[in-house]
C-alpha cells in the first residue's frame, strides 16, 4: 500500500530545485514502517492479549526457563555462568536474557504461504462439523485446490486451521497494517480488525496510515499538512521524528507527494551497476566494468 514510488522522486541532471531533484529519505515508506512499529510495540499491552497455546507444555517450559535465567541475572550472575549452571547452550541463555517479557518468547510459528490458505475458513468450518479429511479434500478440490492430501493433513496437524487466532509479532502486525486490505486473506483481515479495535491508539494508528496511503497514491501533497497536524494531535508513540523529517524539507516532501517525478529509474540503474560490480569482484578492472555497464544498457 505504501510502496508505489511516489514517496521518492528525482529530476533531470543538473537541476537543484527541491521540487525536481533528489529523493528525501524521510518520505520513504520504510521510515513510516519504523514509526508504525514503534507505536505497535508501545500499544502491545492492549493488542497482545493472547499467546501460543497458553497452557501448553512448551509454553510452560518457556516460562520456567525465562524465570530461571532472569533470576540468575538479577543476582549478578554472568551469561557464561548462567549457561554452566543451567546446562544450556550460551545462545539459548542469551535469547532468554534479551527478552524483556516472557510474552516476547511465546511467538507463534512462522509459516509461508500455502495452497490451503485460500480455503482455510471452509476447512475450519468442516473440522468443527467433524467432517472427515477425505471429504474436506474433495470439497476444496472442487473449489480449485491443487495441492496434495498430505499438504492438507500437515496443514491441519500444524494447527493452522484451528479456530484460535495467535497473536502476530509486532513486525508482522505492521506489515498487515501497511498492506492493502484487499491483499490480505479474509481471516487475516478479520484478525487485523480485531487487533486494531483493541484500543483507541491502535485505531488511530491504522486510520493515519490509511490516510497517508491515500495521500501517497493519490498525489495529494496539499493534504499533508492537515495529516501531520492530525497525527501530532493523536500523540502516536514513535511518530515525532518521522513527522519532523517530513517538515524539515517541506518543499521537497510535498513535491514528492504531488508531482509525477520518481527516482525509481535512477535507483534501478544503480542496482544494476552494483550487481555487475559484484559479479566480477576481484577480477574486473575499471575498464572492463565500464564496458559491461555500457553493453548492458
Amino acid at each position: 500500500m505504501l510502496s508505489n514510488g511516489h514517496a521518492g522522486f528525482g529530476g533531470r541532471a543538473g537541476e537543484t530545485d527541491p521540487e525536481q531533484s533528489g529523493h528525501r529519505a524521510q518520505a520513504r515508506p520504510n521510515n513510516l514502517a519504523a514509526a508504525v512499529e514503534k507505536s505497535v510495540v508501545a500499544y502491545a499491552a492492549s493488542w497482545n492479549t493472547t499467546s501460543r497455546a497458553a497452557g501448553s507444555a512448551l509454553a510452560e517450559r518457556t516460562r520456567e526457563r525465562f524465570a530461571a535465567v532472569h533470576e540468575l541475572l538479577s543476582q549478578g550472575v554472568g551469561l557464561l555462568e548462567c549457561a554452566r549452571r543451567l546446562g544450556w547452550a550460551l545462545n539459548t541463555v542469551k535469547r532468554y536474557a534479551r527478552a524483556e517479557r516472557v510474552e516476547d518468547l511465546l511467538r507463534p510459528p512462522r509459516y509461508g504461504p500455502c495452497l490451503v490458505d485460500a480455503h482455510r475458513d471452509l476447512v475450519r468450518q468442516r473440522l468443527a462439523e467433524n467432517i472427515p479429511v477425505t471429504r474436506i479434500l474433495a470439497e476444496i478440490r472442487e473449489l480449485g485446490y491443487t495441492g496434495s492430501a498430505n499438504l492438507l493433513v500437515r496443514y491441519i496437524n500444524q494447527g493452522r486451521a484451528d479456530p484460535e487466532r495467535l497473536t502476530p509479532s509486532p513486525r508482522r502486525l505492521v506489515s498487515w497494517i501497511m498492506s492493502r486490505p484487499e491483499d490480505l486473506l479474509d481471516h487475516t483481515r478479520r484478525h487485523l480488525d480485531d487487533l486494531i479495535a483493541s484500543c483507541p491508539g491502535m485505531t488511530t494508528l491504522a486510520t493515519r496510515v490509511r490516510e497517508f496511503a491515500a495521500i501517497l497514491t493519490g498525489r495529494r501533497g496539499q493534504d499533508l499538512a492537515a495529516w501531520i497536524a492530525a497525527t501530532r494531535g493523536g500523540a502516536l508513540p514513535g511518530f515525532d521524528s518521522y513527522l519532523n523529517g517530513l517538515e524539515k524539507d517541506w518543499a521537497a516532501t510535498t513535491a514528492g507527494l504531488t508531482l509525477p517525478y520518481s527516482n525509481g529509474p535512477t535507483e534501478g540503474i544503480n542496482n544494476k551497476i552494483k550487481m555487475l560490480k559484484r559479479q566480477t569482484y576481484g577480477k574486473a578492472s575499471f575498464s572492463l566494468l565500464r564496458k559491461r555497464i555500457l553493453l548492458d544498457q
